[in-house]
């Protein structure tokens, strides 16, 4: 008797739908209060890559993380609204900046 209604709390309790939260549900390819806007910081174009520059980057565009994009480098094709992609030259010069 113990274990049929053991069995009957457990199916019960798998059917329950859980309270829902006042937090705001993530979007796939994002982190939830980042945004990324490169307009922000096409200002750095031309400049030399650098620990800084990211820095920089990312303080200005508001992104979460950045990819440095080396000429010829292949790179995923999801799109992360969170995520700032900087294009670099052969002399490791920003030739891009894009957020994706």
């Amino acid at each position: 008797m113990r274990i049929v209604a053991g069995a009957l709390m457990m199916i019960t309790a798998a059917c329950m739908t859980p309270a829902q939260s006042e937090e705001a549900v993530p979007e796939h390819g994002s982190s939830p209060g980042f945004r990324c806007e490169a307009g922000k910081a096409q200002a750095l174009v031309g400049q030399s890559a650098s620990g800084e520059l990211g820095a920089r980057a990312s303080a200005l565009t508001g992104a979460r993380t950045i990819r440095w994009v080396q000429p010829g480098q292949m790179v995923t094709m999801d799109y992360r609204t969170d995520r700032l992609n900087i294009e670099l030259d052969g002399r490791n010069r920003v030739t891009g900046i894009k957020c994706g």
